[in-house]
Parts: structure tokens; C-alpha cells; sequence
């Protein structure tokens, strides 16, 4: 089964090149600003944006849905005192989590639709690049909305003009028309220029490296960071032709 899950080879790949490259922990603190071991279009910025929907004056609990090694979640947790949970198709991934973040949390080894948690469990739900996993984005996102407190917000990061394919706007992406089906209330925001502007800066900073990583007989790795900027290596005006980033917050009060 797991050779059938979207990039679970190349995912188990990268969290165990992620474990030992101190090359690719330098990389990601200079590129996105903080190493989570970052694989595409997130940053230091877009994971600061989640801060302010962690409750601060009580023990929250949040989860992040294809959390990978853990580090965004230990980034937030070391902010807010959070309890932390965590799941993700990857062992090499979740096996990383459970050795870095010992202390209040849960990580499990796990793909969207198996995994499941008790109703109102969840202050803050985060999803960074993830609901394209999901076999069934209508019953996931019912699912996700079960998991959440009556206040609870879901947080999402969307990319389209990947794996996604690119629609008219904010309004139109799959995710999107999903949640209006559902007369389910969001919030959006249009990140789609600092995107491009990130991964100009991603570009630059991984040929920095490439020495670095050539010695350190990661150059495959090097190969792939440079393709992941192709999609900014045009006029901007070219590059959101074809590509757009969102961030949705969904609460879980709010309806239509």
C-alpha cells in the first residue's frame, strides 16, 4: 500500500537525508528563515501567522496534519507551552518527531482518512501543503471539523500550480469550493507574490550551498531544491499565470 501513497518514497527519502544533512539544517535557516525541514513553499512568516490563533491563556491543544519530523509543531509549542499532536505518512519522519519532541505530544505514523481523534478535541488545526492527500476532501474536511473545539480555527496553507492544478481565485480552488458547499465561513489571504519573492530567495540561497552539498553527497537533494524554484525563474506576472498560494482560516463558529 505505502508504494501507492502520493511521494511516499521520495518523502521517506528526504526526512532521512533531512536527519543527518547538517548542509540542508544551514540551507533552511537561511532560505525560510527557521529549519522545519521545509520540502517546498513555507517559511518562518507563514508559520508565525498561526501564533496568533493559539490560545494563550490555557493549555491548547493543536494538531498538524502531515506534520513531518515534528519541528514546525516544536516551534510552536516552544512559543505557546501547546500540546502538540502530530501525524504523517512517513515513518522515517515520525520516528524523527518522537525522538526531538518527547514532552507533551503525540506523533503517529499514519495517512489522512485512517487516523482519527475524539470530537472537540483541538484548539488549532494545521494544514501546510497536506489536503491534496486527502482521498476524500469533502469527508476529510467533516472530519476535521469534528476534531475541532467549538471555537477552534483550522489553519490552512494551499498551493495550486503543483500538485494542484490552477483555478480562477481564492474562491475557486478545490478546498475552497468545498468549504462553500458546506456553507463553511473562511477567512483567505492572497500570499501568492511573497511565494514568489520566497522562492527567488530560496533559489539564490541553495546555490549558495551547492558545494556544500556536493561534498556532502547530497546533490540530488541540491538538484531538487533548484527545480523547486523554476516556478519563479520568470516575471512575476508570468509566474502567477500559472501558480497561486492561499492561506485559509476556517472557525469552526462561524457558518454561512
Amino acid at each position: 500500500m505505502e508504494k501507492d501513497l502520493l511521494f511516499y518514497n521520495e518523502y521517506e527519502q528526504f526526512y532521512l537525508m533531512a536527519r543527518k544533512s547538517e548542509v540542508f539544517r544551514l540551507f533552511c535557516e537561511k532560505a525560510f528563515g527557521m529549519d522545519f525541514s521545509q520540502d517546498g513553499f513555507s517559511d518562518i512568516s507563514q508559520t508565525d501567522r498561526i501564533l496568533q490563533y493559539i490560545p494563550k491563556n490555557e493549555k491548547a491543544y493543536i494538531l498538524d496534519i502531515g506534520c513531518g519530523n515534528g519541528k514546525m509543531l516544536g516551534y510552536l509549542q516552544e512559543k505557546t507551552n501547546c500540546f502538540i499532536h502530530g501525524f504523517d505518512y512517513s515513518k522515517n519522519a515520525i520516528e524523527t518527531a518522537k525522538e526531538l519532541f518527547s514532552i507533551d505530544s503525540e506523533f503517529i505514523q499514519g495517512c489522512i482518512g485512517e487516523v482519527d481523534y475524539s470530537e472537540e478535541m483541538f484548539d488549532v488545526i494545521i494544514s501546510m501543503d497536506t489536503m491534496y492527500f486527502a482521498p476524500d476532501m469533502s469527508d476529510f474536511v467533516d472530519q476535521i471539523m469534528k476534531w475541532l473545539k467549538k471555537d477552534g480555527v483550522f489553519f490552512v496553507c494551499y498551493q495550486e500550480g503543483d500538485v494542484m492544478p490552477k483555478t480562477e481565485n481564492v474562491n475557486t480552488t478545490v478546498f475552497a469550493k468545498t468549504l462553500l458547499d458546506k456553507k463553511i465561513d473562511f477567512d483567505s489571504i492572497d500570499i501568492t507574490r511573497e511565494t514568489y519573492d520566497m522562492l527567488l530567495h530560496k533559489r539564490v540561497i541553495a546555490n549558495l550551498f551547492e558545494k556544500e552539498f556536493a561534498e556532502e553527497g547530497n546533490i540530488d537533494w541540491f538538484n531538487m531544491l533548484i527545480g523547486q524554484t523554476e516556478y519563479a525563474n520568470r516575471p512575476y506576472e508570468e509566474f502567477a499565470k500559472v501558480m497561486s498560494r492561499y492561506i485559509y482560516i476556517v472557525r469552526k463558529e462561524r457558518r454561512c
